[in-house]
């Protein structure tokens, strides 16, 4: 008898609702709150990036990643908010 088991359990993909680029950082809003990340936290691309460079932000079509087409940087959500505190509204 052949027995098969999952090598890795199934994950919740960690999506987003909204996604923008503001001055101060990151803003992501999820089912579980809003997050504002500071640009110096979400990858070194983005800190160095000019504000307009910054605000060039698109959203997968899973909602699950982030694109900046203009610095050529993609960032996964769940890694972005893992462990942070949920903003106030």
């Amino acid at each position: 008898m052949i027995e098969t088991t999952t090598k890795y359990p199934k994950q919740t993909p960690v999506m987003a609702r909204k996604i923008s680029a503001r001055r101060e950082g990151l803003f992501i809003e999820m089912e579980d709150g809003k997050y504002l990340i500071p640009w110096n936290e979400c990858s070194t691309r983005l800190a160095a990036a000019k504000q307009y460079e910054r605000l060039a932000i698109r959203i997968s079509p899973m909602n699950i990643g982030i694109h900046w087409p203009l610095i050529d940087e993609d960032l996964a959500v769940g890694p972005l908010v893992k462990g942070r505190k949920v903003e106030g509204n």
